[in-house]
């Protein structure tokens, strides 16, 4: 490790508590924080060090807290989701557990007094936390049909296991990668349909061909913030897979040793690659691999819109079939988990998945069982069919939980897309994002409609509203939105919707229809 971290460690306040204590060491401190509780807790340690082990302090919920787990591609088992359920189940109406944009779960309503009888049960349950807040990188995504889609060019989830391996030691915990400037994202896609939104990533690997050999171009730089949103470029580099792990880690110690420190909105990978401009970047990477790397493909493998997988389909595996199951805004409480973790025994293989959209996925499901599984009361609310507007309905957390929101997202989603679904009918899905603030986690800039929460003046007081975004792509020809419309107050927004929805996506009126 060069001496640029040490130098800037003096630089915010957030590098000098990095410097002062790995955030990984506060593992050696869990049962002295659940003797004292959180109120006598050193703030540092609680407000930002737990957050290494993927704890969250949460000042909307005091004394309660966020824990974010690792699931790299989105797959647990049906022991771990009810290991999860279990923990959440203790809470009572308060504990739920929430599917994130990054095919992860976050659970809700943690005491500090339980800790460490969690990291027991994770532990048994081969289950990991680690590393996943603050200034590491975050869940490993990829297709969430990875080695089932008939139609996928390569199974990744062996290569995104191994990524998430090498940089958290195992699930353990890597001090080598817990002191990156800021957060980092990674996916690695191995179909046809950019199913990891990968011009969202700091890296993203798609398929592409070099000659007869499958492998990855490689995009780098992909972001968003409250300062700036940017998407992935090409770093004109294509690797075969077995180059994947080796190409992440040499990337991750360049932005380690030489990304930008003094301001915290200006840290992210896209801020180094500006300053020394993509060709010394590759440089610098090459340096630390060890030897020249290949130039890009001429063109990748990703030719489809994207699927968002809810729904019945066949497997490549032959009489096996894969349900996707919709989750409204992807919030679960323990029933639904112990009911999921039930279906996926009962009718499929024990493996569980989770997408993007904030969706389930039970894959090895034989068709003599599909019957059964769709008339399951759990599969009527989670539906194979939902309607087209909630079909691609996203939202983050919101108020309710997260103190970074400017106003609640997920209730309002749900409410508002009921009320125009009672209205009017639309002839497609259509990707409606909510997003709290401007920290952008609901993603409003990959969507159709993205709604980023704000506060507004109207009639001389201050209410929640929205600034509207349009334009987001997913799939093919990827590319964010913009913003079209600021300070709309959300109790003006269903007509504004409404109107958007008739004129460019073909809704129409329930009496038209």
């Amino acid at each position: 490790m060069t001496d640029t971290i040490s130098a800037a460690a003096t630089l915010n306040k957030f590098e000098k508590l990095k410097a002062e204590k790995d955030g990984l060491a506060v593992k050696a401190d869990l049962a002295h924080f659940a003797q004292v509780g959180w109120e006598a807790m050193d703030e540092t340690d609680r407000d930002h060090r737990l957050k290494w082990l993927g704890v969250f302090f949460r000042p909307v919920t005091p004394g309660k807290f966020m824990m974010r787990m690792r699931f790299p591609t989105g797959i647990l088992t049906s022991r771990q989701m009810r290991t999860l359920a279990e923990i959440v189940q203790r809470y009572g109406e308060d504990g739920n557990g929430d599917i994130t944009t990054r095919q992860n779960l976050q659970l809700r309503g943690v005491r500090i007094e339980d800790l460490p009888d969690i990291f027991n049960k994770f532990e048994q349950s081969g289950l990991t936390s680690v590393q996943s807040g603050m200034d590491n990188v975050r869940n490993i995504t990829g297709s969430p049909v990875a080695g089932i889609d008939a139609d996928e060019l390569i199974d990744t989830r062996e290569l995104a296991m191994q990524v998430q391996d090498m940089i958290t030691s195992n699930g353990v915990g890597n001090p080598a990668f817990t002191n990156l400037p800021r957060k980092f994202n990674i996916a690695i896609a191995g179909c046809r349909d950019n199913s990891v939104h990968a011009e969202i990533n700091d890296i993203a690997f798609i398929p592409a061909y070099q000659g007869d050999q499958l492998g990855f171009n490689v995009l780098v730089g992909g972001f968003f913030s409250a300062k700036r949103c940017e998407a992935a470029i090409s770093m004109n580099v294509w690797v075969p897979p077995s180059d994947v792990v080796a190409l992440c880690e040499a990337i991750l110690i360049v932005y380690r040793n030489h990304g930008l420190r003094a301001n915290r909105q200006k840290s992210r990978l896209m801020w180094l690659i500006d300053e020394w401009g993509i060709e010394k970047f590759r440089s610098q990477v090459e340096t630390q691999i060890g030897h020249t790397l290949q130039p890009a493909a001429a063109k990748d493998e990703i030719l489809w819109d994207k699927r968002d997988h809810i729904g019945v389909y066949a497997q490549k595996q032959p009489g096996l079939n894969y349900v996707g199951l919709h989750v409204p805004v992807g919030r679960l409480f323990a029933p639904d988990m112990f009911d999921i973790a039930r279906l996926a025994e009962v009718y499929g293989s024990g493996e569980i998945r989770l997408t993007v959209e904030q969706n389930i996925i039970i894959p090895n499901v034989p068709d003599s069982r599909l019957t059964a599984l769709l008339e399951e009361a759990i599969v009527q609310r989670f539906s194979t069919q939902p309607e087209n507007l909630a079909r691609a309905l996203v939202s983050c957390t919101g108020s309710q939980f997260c103190n970074f929101a400017l106003i609640e997202t997920k209730n309002r989603a749900v409410a508002m897309i009921k009320e125009l679904e009672a209205e009017i009918e639309c002839p497609q899905p259509v990707r409606i994002h909510w997003t709290g603030c401007p920290n952008s986690c609901g993603q409003p800039q990959v969507a159709d409609i993205g709604l980023m929460g704000t506060k507004v003046r109207k009639n001389g007081r201050t209410v929640e509203g929205v600034d509207l975004y349009m334009g987001g792509k997913v799939g093919k020809d990827a590319h964010l939105g913009t913003c079209v419309r600021k300070g709309i107050p959300c109790e003006d927004l269903k007509p504004i919707l409404q109107d958007i929805l008739t004129q460019q996506f073909g809704a129409k009126t329930r009496d038209e229809g």
